[in-house]
């Protein structure tokens, strides 16, 4: 199985990153999003990573162009019809998801591998509202993607050993090291990170300690580079909110309640740094 055109849904953050890496390795890629200006924003976030690589002497001018030609707009998913891989890495929410998966069946090759970029969602459920769930995948991509080396891989209950292969093979060609999961809700990195994060909101909340003795102990102490509240306030309080949802409904254990005071925060408009207060104010 040849992958040589890749089709990136979602311009975002994560979607640019994935488009970055992906142009980085020779691949053709048409990155994908509903309107002009969050194309724009996302090639433009491309551009400034790999000047910056140019400032450093990590690649020259010349390469970087090379990469930037690998890289086409895209603003209709009709654009998937000769792809061989699309990788989905819209808003996390499983209709969205579906929705989207439901076109892609229909429009892509038979050929093509259909990957989401889902952080807690089930592979299997995605997968189950087309007609190839053995060629839905997931690749869970690690933020910021350009530079976070890890990408978990996770297995639908369909997911055939054909594809699981190929899409090792090509997170090798990415210079990232792929690690096989199975389809439970967090997968293993948010299984683990995010009851941590909330049960640090929990310490918070019960006035153990303040939020920046809470993120001390954890960068000091456990040798963290970054203190779960303000890794929360990066990743997005609604995102940790949403994944602890996932968690709490998929297991059923208590263990994965949110914090009172996550919920709390959410409610308030306090994100995180996207939206310039969480756990703590950004400029």
């Amino acid at each position: 199985m040849t992958i040589q055109k890749v089709m990136v849904i979602g311009a975002g953050q994560m979607g640019s990153g994935i488009a970055q890496v992906c142009a980085q390795a020779g691949f053709e890629v048409k990155l994908n999003d509903r309107e002009d200006q969050f194309y724009e924003r996302g090639i433009q976030t491309i551009t400034k990573n790999l000047s910056r690589n140019v400032e450093k002497g990590r690649m020259t001018e010349e390469e970087k162009q090379v990469v930037l030609n690998n890289i086409t707009k895209s603003l209709s998913i009709e654009d998937a019809k000769d792809v061989d891989i699309v990788i989905e890495a819209a808003v996390e929410n499983m209709e969205i998801k579906q929705s989207i998966f439901k076109q892609l069946d229909e429009i892509t090759p038979k050929h093509a591998i259909l990957a989401t970029n889902t952080s807690s969602l089930p592979i299997t459920e995605i997968a189950a509202v087309t007609n190839r769930p053995e060629q839905v995948i997931g690749m869970h991509f690690m933020n910021p993607v350009p530079v976070m080396k890890l990408v978990e891989i996770i297995r639908g209950l369909a997911t055939s050993d054909e594809v699981y292969t190929a899409i090792e093979e090509m997170t090798k060609k990415l210079s990232k090291v792929p690690v096989e999961v199975n389809d439970f809700p967090g997968f293993v990195s948010n299984r683990i990170l995010m009851p941590m994060i909330n049960e640090a909101i929990y310490t918070l909340y019960e006035g153990v300690a303040s939020k920046e003795a809470i993120d001390d102990v954890m960068k000091m102490g456990m040798n963290h580079p970054m203190g779960p509240l303000q890794l929360a306030d990066f990743i997005g309080l609604d995102t940790c909110l949403y994944i602890m949802e996932i968690l709490h409904e998929g297991f059923g254990d208590s263990k994965y309640r949110p914090c009172p005071l996550l919920r709390k925060y959410v409610k308030a408009g306090w994100l995180g740094k996207k939206s310039g207060r969480g756990f703590y104010t950004y400029d």
